[in-house]
């Protein structure tokens, strides 16, 4: 705001009452060219809007000399409370599972899995260094009732699908959980690598392809036998139909 106290040159101000203006002034001790940068938006989509612009300022300035975080220094962080769903965007009606939906809800929130499913907070974690995520995990449920509530009446899956995972509930399973770190990212923040390829042994070209063990290959029928394995493209389908549409000529 060139002219803090008497004239916002943007756009968004004529959406902003004078009281307002007065006091995100005091609130924020705006003073002669300071700039001040606005959002609006739902909840989540402006915090994430800001969050990224934070980001780009702190690169904007980094780049011009002005140091404003530590590369030698390691901050570690703990995301926990995490919702438990969502709503759908396509259909706001609807939950879905913020994390997947074997994430164990918080025990104390588990009365409102009955009531209003969308406050309750899930047993997902994350691990977080210097910005960038390095770990996430859960608990998972262990109870098939509850299981098989969240699936069919919560998120409306059919749980048909899964009644192998709910029978092995039934059969008793503890507590449990886990977390998968990402290594790669981990020793791309710890050498200060540009980019996470440079410590990735193995990169995939830009087609997925993995150079050193030719990945994706196809194997000779032979070599897949021992492990029960058939495959079937639909190439070879093809010309199966034909052949047996063929008449048979014995000799």
């Amino acid at each position: 705001f060139p002219e803090a106290n008497r004239n916002w040159n943007s756009p968004v101000a004529q959406s902003i009452l004078e009281e307002q203006r007065s006091g995100l002034i005091r609130l924020m001790e705006i003073r002669e060219d300071d700039v001040v940068l606005l959002t609006a938006g739902e909840h989540k989509k402006a915090c994430s809007a800001l969050g990224k612009l934070r980001l780009e300022c702190a690169d904007l300035l980094e780049a011009r000399g002005l140091v404003l975080r530590d590369p030698a220094l390691f901050s570690f962080l703990w995301v926990v409370d995490f919702p438990l769903f969502l709503p759908k965007e396509e259909n706001p009606g609807e939950l879905e599972s913020a994390h997947h939906p074997f994430t164990a809800p918080h025990p104390s929130d588990l009365q409102l899995l009955y009531t209003e499913p969308e406050k309750v907070r899930s047993q997902h974690y994350d691990l977080v260094l210097n910005g960038s995520e390095i770990g996430g995990g859960s608990i998972r449920i262990h109870d098939a009732e509850l299981q098989r509530y969240v699936l069919a009446t919560l998120l409306k899956e059919d749980v048909n699908l899964l009644s192998h995972l709910l029978q092995a509930l039934d059969f008793g399973a503890p507590p449990h959980g886990g977390i998968a770190l990402g290594l790669d990212r981990l020793i791309c923040l710890v050498t200060g690598a540009p980019s996470i390829r440079d410590v990735i042994a193995f990169p995939k070209s830009f087609r997925g392809h993995d150079l050193m063990s030719n990945a994706p290959d196809s194997l000779p029928p032979e070599e897949l036998k021992p492990y029960h394995i058939q495959v079937s493209w639909p190439a070879d389908s093809e010309a199966e139909k034909s052949s047996l549409n063929q008449p048979s000529h014995p000799e």
